[in-house]
């Protein structure tokens, strides 16, 4: 308890009465009238956006200090839970839909490879992040495939000033370590920002037994360069590139390194104030390895590549009213150890869409969009639509939407043929279906003065959502479609906020999912979570803080387990426990330029009494801090 009395006197001792309170409402009131592109694809301000979304802004990433974004997203978002698969990979379950069903961007662009079924998480890097834009429900309609539970859109920093250096460092148990650097110039033509960040973390022994009973020590480097040059006032060029590496201390003989190469050239042409043209190329190729320390041997054994082009073109009517018209088309190549003697595959993927935004009064907006997708392997076509409603009614917004969503099966899931450990093989199936989706929520927001409300309820009916199950014939696991299934709930959010600096925001998910007796899938999706938030902000001349407490909570679950690798009928209930997690978190302003930030998470000390792929890996209360210098506001 030391380290908290610690916190506080230091906040106690800077306060005085000349202190002045961060303009929190006016903060709020600029956040409404961000503009967002994820639930629509142009541009629209978030507080007059039919498709309800939450925006996490860089001032919320800084305060939070979250070390990866599955921290930042359970902290601030419920119903989104992390947890480990095989080999301590990291899924992701989201209100019932995993993480092939949740589409992440980075810049509005799609993410080579995957680790069972979920991008690598890793590669996710949140320094240098300008803002992260959350849509639920189904969004096919806008971006394909994989968007059949939602999309998580994280959106880099452009450079705002002449020039700018940030570097900062964060030091945390277990020897973990994060350095970051970022540097940006904004001159005539020229805007560019380069940003280099690497991450190191031992390997961590847990305290009790459990599905496993430590977790693996992981490196990363992560970089990525932006660079937009706008030739005069109807052209601007935007081109990009990354690179990133992990290495995962699995075994001492072997390590796992995962590696990946990203580019994309877009330009946007505007013809008149009404029309305007956008051409874009990305390229992403994802790749796994086995390096062998004794003779150092680094064994490439699965390797992703995506090429995708895109055209877009924007006609806006009159002030109100846009019509969006593009297509796609995307080449993608898998080599996999998990096909037969590391076979590769390739597919082609073509696309059509449109989409109307309108203001059809001054109190009614509507977004209506319809897609086609192609799939050559698959030989799948998909038809989606959307239609979305935003009514303003005095201080109350009403929404009220409708969306499809698909995924097509992929090409592991179409040609898989894997021994897995000597215990079982898995097999592909070529002629799977596409899962579909059918959407429907209604909101209502309301805003007044100090306080926010909204309320949401959804209802998901999905169809033929593709998993393994048990192949007597065969003697093994094969990709299968199941039956329907439904995912239905309730989102609410409740936030104040008060001139003295004090803000709350209280987030709560409720979700029901149905299944089917005797369908190979069993749900283990929490059916009540909860996030909170309240944090005092203050500021001086010369020094500032924001100290904020958090924390979330997960309801505990009874679900049914499989006992037996040979049938998916043998099954057994098993309760995973309700748990909390609270964080402490003291952000500094010291002087110009400079952010001290120190944080005890894990406040209350939660280790779980067995450790399964559910539960948290905490070993107990945990200290961190760190230091974020602007150079260039120091010079200044």
């Amino acid at each position: 308890m030391k380290t908290y009395y610690l916190m506080l006197l230091m906040v106690g001792g800077f306060i005085s009465a000349n202190a002045d309170p961060i303009d929190k409402m006016t903060r709020d009131t600029v956040l409404l009238q961000t503009v967002v592109v994820t639930g629509t694809r142009t541009p629209k301000i978030l507080g007059n956006s039919p498709i309800s979304t939450r925006v996490i802004t860089a001032d919320e990433i800084k305060k939070i200090d979250a070390t990866h974004i599955g921290e930042l997203l359970q902290q601030e978002i419920p119903g989104i839970e992390f947890s480990y698969s095989m080999n301590q990979q990291v899924s992701l379950n989201m209100q019932g839909f995993g993480g092939s069903s949740v589409l992440f961007l980075q810049d509005g662009e799609r993410m080579a490879g995957e680790t069972l079924d979920n991008v690598d998480y890793y590669r996710l890097n949140l320094d240098n992040v300008e803002r992260i834009e959350i849509v639920k429900g189904a969004a096919s309609s806008l971006y394909g495939s994989n968007a059949v539970g939602g999309v998580i859109n994280i959106i880099s920093k452009k450079s705002s000033k002449a020039w700018s250096a940030n570097a900062n460092v964060r030091f945390g148990a277990y020897g973990e370590q994060r350095y970051g650097v970022s540097a940006g110039i904004n001159s005539g033509h020229i805007n560019n920002m380069a940003n280099v960040q690497h991450t190191d973390v031992d390997e961590i022994k847990l305290k009790h037994s459990g599905d496993y009973s430590k977790i693996f020590a992981n490196r990363t480097w992560n970089f990525k360069d932006r660079l937009i040059y706008t030739y005069n006032d109807k052209l601007n060029l935007t081109a990009r590139a990354g690179y990133f590496f992990r290495e995962c201390d699995m075994l001492a003989e072997a390590k796992n390194r995962y590696r990946d190469f990203c580019g994309g050239l877009k330009g946007n042409y505007t013809f008149t104030r009404k029309d305007n043209l956008e051409l874009a190329y990305a390229f992403d190729q994802y790749d796994k390895s086995d390096y062998v320390v004794k003779n150092h041997n680094d064994i490439r054994d699965y390797s992703n590549v995506q090429h995708s082009a895109r055209v877009l073109f924007n006609h806006t009517f009159d002030k109100d009213k846009t019509l969006s018209v593009g297509g796609d088309v995307m080449r993608d190549y898998l080599m996999s150890y998990q096909f037969t003697d590391n076979g590769n595959k390739t597919q082609y993927t073509y696309d059509a869409f449109a989409q109307i935004d309108a203001q059809l009064t001054s109190k009614l907006d509507v977004i209506a969009g319809l897609r086609y997708d192609y799939y050559s392997k698959a030989k799948s076509n998909r038809l989606s639509t959307k239609l979305g409603l935003m009514y303003k009614l005095g201080l109350v917004n009403l929404r009220m939407a409708y969306s499809g969503g698909f995924r097509a099966p992929t090409l592991k899931e179409m040609y898989m043929n894997f021994n897995m450990a000597n215990i079982f093989m898995i097999y592909g199936n070529e002629k799977l279906k596409s899962e579909t989706s059918d959407n429907f929520s209604l909101s209502a927001d309301y805003r007044r003065q100090n306080y926010d409300f909204e309320l949401t309820g959804f209802y998901n009916l999905v169809s033929n959502r593709i998993t393994t199950a048990w192949n007597q014939s065969l003697k093994g696991m094969k990709y299968i479609n199941m039956a329907d299934m439904k995912v239905a709930g309730i989102n609410a959010n409740v936030s104040a906020r008060y001139a003295c600096g004090l803000r709350a925001r209280m987030s709560y998910a409720y979700t029901y999912e149905h299944i089917k007796s005797g369908e190979p899938l069993v749900s283990a999706t929490r059916p009540h979570t909860a996030t909170m938030r309240i944090e005092y902000d203050r500021k001086w001349k010369n020094y500032g803080f924001c100290l904020s407490l958090s924390g979330r909570y997960l309801s505990r679950v009874t679900a049914d387990e499989y006992t037996s690798y040979t049938s998916y009928e043998t099954t057994e209930k098993k309760t995973y426990t309700d748990y909390s997690i609270w964080k402490l978190s003291l952000l500094q302003r010291v002087c110009h330029g400079i952010d001290v930030t120190m944080a005890v998470d894990n406040l209350f000390n939660y280790v779980p009494g067995y450790y399964y792929n559910n539960s948290p890996t905490t070993r107990g209360t945990v200290f961190s801090a760190g230091v974020s210098i602007d150079i260039d506001e120091l010079i200044r």
